[in-house]
């Protein structure tokens, strides 16, 4: 058997940007695709060319269009861990996987899906990047109550100033004990 890995079970094998997009606006059109990638190139100033001019020039969206078409438009399951770490051009489709019909997509349905995310972002701002189930096993036990908690802290014992810094006359004065305890002369006359 060679070692040689064949890319062209990939679906994007030999398909151009262009293409790919062309495909994709033809079946769901800009808005369903600004509604579930949130790219801003299919909602401003939305045409093929100028989101192929953003698309080329910008990894991060290209790759989620390269996703949503693997996994939306030609229906493909998930890739494994181990795949989903590489860009979408590099991964291996396993033999036995054809691309499906497309997804149906509704601007409902994105709505949803929009809610859900938010909802799991929040619960993520919230456990500082732990998930809240992760965030209770992690959590501190209760502490105990000793004997010294009943006790009311009692109040330090603050002694006078002597310092000539604190001496408001001295320092109204101008008198030579203020200069010479300006040791970085950053005093003005």
């Amino acid at each position: 058997m060679d070692n040689e890995i064949n890319y062209k079970s990939n679906p994007l094998h030999g398909v151009s940007l262009k293409t790919m997009l062309t495909e994709l606006v033809e079946h769901y059109g800009f808005e369903i695709l600004h509604a579930y990638l949130y790219i801003n190139c299919f909602k401003t100033n939305a045409s093929i060319a100028s989101s192929l001019k953003f698309l080329n020039k910008t990894d991060w969206a290209r790759e989620s269009v390269e996703n949503f078409y693997l996994y939306q438009f030609k229906s493909l399951p998930r890739a494994s861990a181990e795949q989903f770490l590489l860009p979408p051009r590099d991964r291996v489709i396993p033999e036995g996987q054809v691309p499906g019909k497309p997804a149906e997509l509704s601007l409902e349905d994105a709505e949803k899906l929009r809610a859900k995310r938010e909802q799991k972002a929040k619960g993520f701002r919230a456990g500082h990047g732990r998930s809240t189930a992760t965030q209770r096993a992690r959590s501190p036990a209760p502490r105990r109550k000793t004997a010294y908690a009943d006790k009311p802290r009692e109040a330090a014992v603050k002694a006078p100033s002597t310092s000539v810094w604190d001496n408001a006359e001295t320092r109204a004065s101008g008198s030579s004990v203020w200069r010479d305890a300006d040791p970085w002369g950053t005093r003005k006359e």
